[in-house]
């Protein structure tokens, strides 16, 4: 996998990739924290090359408090903040994985609806171990593709929040 993300270091640290990439971290590394501080908060992220977004029941001061914290923590080394295990991207790579699995035994088979059931109990057992092998790929996706925990000299420039009714979102604006 390493051997891969060689090839393709020249396009992840393209500046505006590498920026959404810095944000997608310090979205994690923020959540990682508010939810040590919060366990059981529902919160969600989504990242872009202006920032990020936060999404749940914080309050303001919480969440820049907790920026900062991941900031400095991801500086300090703690590298594995930039990963989380409910990101987009594991669950992209198991639903391509899982339905690329269940796609290739369909190859091939005759014209007949028969023909397509005789298959299916391979394209399940298929789809199941891409699912199981989809975990950790996705887990190491995040943490050479999709995110990076070097935030250069990425900094937050403001915090906006936007809530909408109960729910209450932020929008964290970066620059660097």
């Amino acid at each position: 996998m390493a051997e891969s993300i060689s090839n393709l270091r020249g396009v992840l640290d393209y500046a505006p990739i590498l920026r959404v990439r810095r944000n997608h971290g310090l979205e994690h590394a923020t959540i990682h924290v508010l939810t040590e501080r919060h366990p059981g908060l529902p919160l969600a992220g989504h990242s872009d090359f202006g920032g990020f977004w936060i999404i749940g029941d914080v309050t303001a001061e919480d969440l820049a408090s907790a920026i900062q914290e991941a900031r400095a923590r991801l500086i300090g080394g703690e590298s594995k903040l930039a990963v989380h295990p409910t990101c987009g991207t594991n669950f992209a790579a198991s639903g391509i994985l899982a339905g690329l699995a269940a796609a290739l035994p369909m190859f091939g088979v005759g014209k007949r609806g028969r023909d397509y059931l005789d298959r299916l109990p391979l394209s399940i057992t298929l789809a199941t171990l891409a699912l199981i092998v989809a975990q950790p790929f996705g887990l190491l996706l995040q943490e050479y593709v999709t995110t990076s925990s070097e935030l250069g000299r990425l900094r937050v420039a403001q915090i906006n929040p936007r809530s909408q009714g109960r729910l209450k979102t932020y929008r964290v604006v970066t620059e660097g």
